[in-house]
C-alpha cells in the first residue's frame, strides 16, 4: 500500500508547516473560534513561498532545502514569541477535529486521484513543466521550458508554492503533482469549513449549529456544480448546441449526461468551478489560488466585522490589515493574474462601505494600491501581461466605426449575447439564494449585523462578476472564444464567493420564524440538490468505478505509451544538473509532444505553439523557430546544423519515437559527428546525444 505511506510522508511535512505557522496565524485570526488553525498551513505555504521568491529574485539566497529550513526556523521563533503574548486558551478539541477533517479529505481525494494519476492530457504538461523548471532553478524567475533562454512569462507563483511542498516532503515530483491536488482539495475543505463556521458562529454563538453550516459550505464550494445536472433527466443534447432542458425531458437518464458540458454550456465560453478542477486535475493558477482566495475572504471578514473592535490586537492599526490585503492581492496577481484586480476591486468595495467617501477611505485605498504594487514588483518587472485591450460585447455600429477609445476596442462581429435561461442553468442556485437571503432578512425582527452586510457584498459582487462578460471582455489571442477567459476567470471567483454566501442564506432561512419558512427551505434545497450531486457523476465519469488500488506516480503512463522517452527522462533527471537546453520535436498545444522538457524542467528550443503565442503575444514566437527545429533534425547540412546549435545553445538532442514519427527525413547519424550518444533506450527507439561544446 505504497500510496498510504507516500500520503503520510507528504502529510507530515504539511503538519509541520501548520504547527510552525500557527503562532503567526492565531495573531491574525484571534477572533476566530479555532484561532485560524485551519488557515495555518495556507499561511505557512504562502509565506514560505514568498520568502523564497523574494530572496531568489534578489539573488540573496538560492532556492534550496537549506533556505526553506532557515525560513521555517525563523517562522518558528516568530511564532513562539507571538504565542507567548496570546492570552486566549487554545481550542484543542476543534483543532484536532479540523486536523482529522483535513487528513480525511487528503486521503479521500488521494484515493480518487490515484485511480488515474497520469500527468497526461489537457494542460498537465504545462503545469508539471513549470514546477519541474522551478525545482531546477537556483534564482528567479525560472526558465520557460518551451522557449529556451527566456524566463517564464506566466503567473507561476502557485507552481512555486507547489514546488516548495514537493521539496519539503521529499517525494518524487511526479508523485507530488497528484498529492498537491489532494492538498488543495483538503485545505479548501477545511478552510471553507472554518470561514463559514465563523460567519455563522459570529452571529448565533452556537458552535454546534455553526459546524453544521461549515460542513455544508465545504460541500457546496468543493463538491458542488451548477443546475446543469438537470440534464440527467433528459435525452441529452449536442455539446456544441445546447437545447432547453424542458424540451428534452425524458426521465432519469445518466448515460446521456456528460459532466464537462456543465463548464462549456454556453457556446464559445468557459464557466468552470472547483469540483471540475479537482476532477480533471490540471494544476493551473486558478486552482492553486483557491486556498489564497479563501484566506483573503477570511481576512476581509475579520477586517469588516471587527472594524470598530479596538480590542482586536491587529486592528489597533487598521492600516496593517489593509497592507496585508494588498499583499494578498499581489499574491493573487502572481498566482492567477485576473484575480489580482478582482480582489483589489472587492477590497475597495469593502473599504468604501466601511469609511464612505472620506479621508480614511482615500488613505486606505492608497495603502492598498501601494502595497499591492510593492509586493508584486519582483514578479511584475519580469512579466508582460497578455491583455492588449478591453473589448465590448456586441458593440453598436457607431463604436465599431470608431474602433478604439483608450483601452477599449470595438470589434465588428464579436457579439455573443447569452439567453437568460442559460444563465439561470449556470447560476440559478446562487440567484435563488440571493433572493431568499433578501427575503429572509426582510422578514427578520432583529438588529442588522455586520455579517449580513458582508454576505450581501459577496452576493452583489459575485453577480457583478457574472454580468461583466455580458458586456465586456479582456482581449487575448482567441478569435471565436474571445470572451471565454473573461467569463472563466470571473465566474470562478463568483462561484466561490456565492457558495459561501448561499450557505449563510440557508442559515438565515433556518433561524427565521416566518410562516413561509418551509417554502423558503424547499426553494433552497431543491436547486441545492442539483448543485450538490455534480461530483457523484463527474468523478466516476473521469476515474471509472473507483475500485482500483491507488497509484500516485503520474509518469506511469509513459511506460505503456512512450517507454523510450520515459527512460530518457529518467536518465536526464538523474544525471543532468542545472538547465542546459535540449532539442526535442516541437508539437502543437495539447498534444503528446514536448513532454521530455515538461518532465525534466529542461528548456527546449520550441514547445507548444498556441501556449507560447498567448504568453509571448505573437504567433511568430514559436512560428519562427519551427523551421529551425525541422532543419536541426532533417537537414544534411552540417554547417547549418552547427550554426543553429550555437544559436540556441543546445547541449543535448533527443531522438525518440516521437521524433522519428514527426521528422520523416531524420538525419540521426549527423549527431554522432557533432557529439556522442550517451544513452539508448532498451527498445532501441530512443537515444540521447550530448553535443560538443
Amino acid at each position: 500500500m505504497e500510496w498510504i505511506s507516500l500520503t503520510l510522508q507528504w502529510y507530515f511535512a504539511l503538519l509541520c508547516i501548520g504547527v510552525i505557522f500557527f503562532g503567526i496565524t492565531k495573531k491574525l485570526f484571534s477572533s476566530f473560534f479555532d484561532q485560524g488553525y485551519a488557515f495555518s498551513k495556507t499561511i505557512g505555504i504562502l509565506l514560505l513561498s514568498y520568502g523564497v521568491f523574494l530572496l531568489g529574485n534578489l539573488h540573496i539566497a538560492p532556492f534550496t532545502l537549506t533556505t526553506l529550513v532557515v525560513l521555517l526556523c525563523v517562522a518558528l521563533v516568530v511564532g513562539t514569541v507571538l504565542h507567548k503574548t496570546e492570552t486566549k486558551k487554545t481550542p484543542w478539541r476543534i483543532i484536532i477535529f479540523e486536523e482529522l477533517f483535513f487528513l480525511t479529505s487528503l486521503f479521500f481525494w488521494t484515493y480518487v486521484r490515484g485511480q488515474e494519476p497520469s500527468i497526461h492530457g489537457l494542460e498537465k504538461f504545462m503545469d508539471f513543466g513549470f514546477m519541474q523548471s522551478i525545482l531546477r532553478t537556483t534564482y528567479f524567475p525560472p526558465l520557460d521550458i518551451w522557449y529556451s533562454k527566456l524566463p517564464i512569462n506566466y503567473y507561476y507563483f502557485g507552481h512555486l508554492a507547489g514546488a516548495i511542498q514537493i521539496r519539503l516532503s521529499g517525494v518524487l515530483p511526479e508523485v507530488g503533482y497528484n498529492l498537491l491536488l489532494s492538498t488543495i482539495f483538503a485545505q479548501s475543505m477545511v478552510t471553507t469549513f472554518s470561514l463559514v463556521t465563523q460567519i455563522v458562529f459570529s452571529f448565533g454563538k452556537k458552535l454546534r449549529l455553526a459546524v453544521f453550516f461549515g460542513l455544508l459550505g465545504s460541500w457546496i464550494l468543493n463538491f458542488g456544480g451548477n443546475l446543469h445536472t438537470i440534464y440527467l433527466f433528459t435525452s441529452g443534447y449536442p455539446a456544441e448546441k445546447p437545447i432547453p432542458f424542458w424540451e428534452v425531458l425524458s426521465g432519469y437518464n445518466p448515460a446521456k449526461y456528460w459532466y464537462p458540458n456543465a463548464t462549456r454550456f454556453i457556446p464559445f465560453t468557459i464557466h468552470e468551478f472547483p469540483s471540475y478542477s479537482y476532477v480533471v486535475a490540471d494544476l493551473h493558477g486558478h486552482v492553486f489560488d483557491i486556498l489564497f482566495v479563501l484566506l483573503t475572504l477570511a481576512i476581509l471578514f475579520i477586517f469588516f466585522t471587527h472594524k470598530n473592535d479596538k480590542k482586536h490586537s491587529v486592528l489597533i492599526n487598521p492600516y496593517f490589515f489593509t497592507t496585508v490585503i494588498g499583499f494578498m492581492c499581489a499574491i493573487h496577481y502572481m498566482t492567477n493574474a485576473f484575480d489580482g484586480p478582482i480582489y483589489l476591486l472587492l477590497t475597495m468595495v469593502f473599504l468604501l462601505i466601511m469609511f464612505n467617501f472620506s479621508k480614511q477611505f482615500i488613505i486606505h485605498a492608497a495603502v492598498l494600491l501601494v502595497s499591492f504594487f510593492a509586493f508584486s514588483l519582483p514578479f511584475s518587472i519580469h512579466f508582460k501581461p497578455f491583455v492588449t485591450a478591453i473589448g465590448m460585447n456586441c458593440s453598436p455600429s457607431f463604436l465599431v466605426d470608431i474602433g478604439k477609445i483608450g483601452p477599449f476596442i470595438f470589434e465588428k462581429g464579436n457579439c455573443q449575447p447569452d439567453e437568460l435561461w442559460m444563465l439561470f442553468v449556470l447560476w440559478g442556485f446562487f440567484f435563488i439564494s440571493f433572493l431568499l437571503f433578501i427575503w429572509g432578512k426582510a422578514a427578520e425582527q432583529y438588529k442588522e449585523h455586520l455579517t449580513d452586510d458582508y454576505i450581501f457584498i459577496l452576493f452583489s459582487f459575485g453577480i457583478f462578476l457574472i454580468l461583466i462578460p455580458e458586456f465586456f471582455y479582456i482581449k487575448d489571442i482567441y478569435p471565436t472564444h474571445f470572451r471565454a477567459n473573461t467569463m472563466f476567470k470571473m465566474g470562478y471567483q463568483a462561484f466561490m464567493m456565492m457558495s459561501i454566501a448561499s450557505t449563510y442564506t440557508y442559515f438565515v432561512i433556518s433561524r427565521t420564524n416566518s410562516r413561509y419558512k418551509i417554502i423558503k427551505k424547499i426553494f433552497w434545497i431543491i436547486p441545492f440538490l442539483f448543485v450538490g450531486i455534480y461530483m457523484f457523476y463527474a468523478a466516476p465519469s473521469y476515474y471509472g468505478a473507483l475500485d482500483k488500488i491507488p497509484q500516485l506516480n503520474g509518469a506511469r503512463w509513459l511506460s505503456a505509451q512512450n517507454a523510450d522517452t520515459q527512460e530518457i527522462i529518467t536518465y536526464l533527471n538523474k544525471h543532468i544538473t542545472g538547465q542546459p537546453v535540449i532539442l526535442e520535436a516541437q508539437g502543437d498545444s495539447y498534444t503528446d509532444f514536448n513532454h521530455v522538457s515538461a518532465y525534466t524542467g529542461l528548456p527546449t528550443v520550441a514547445g507548444w505553439w498556441v501556449h507560447e503565442w498567448l504568453w509571448r503575444g505573437s504567433a511568430d514566437a514559436v512560428g519562427k523557430r519551427i523551421p529551425d527545429v525541422n532543419a536541426l533534425y532533417e537537414s544534411k547540412d552540417l554547417d547549418m546544423t552547427k550554426r543553429l546549435i550555437k544559436k540556441y545553445d543546445i547541449s543535448y538532442v533527443i531522438v525518440s519515437s516521437l521524433e522519428r514519427q514527426k521528422y520523416k527525413e531524420l538525419q540521426e547519424a549527423k549527431f554522432l559527428n557533432l557529439g556522442k550518444k550517451i544513452f539508448e533506450s532498451s527498445n532501441g527507439f530512443g537515444a540521447l546525444y550530448q553535443l560538443k561544446r
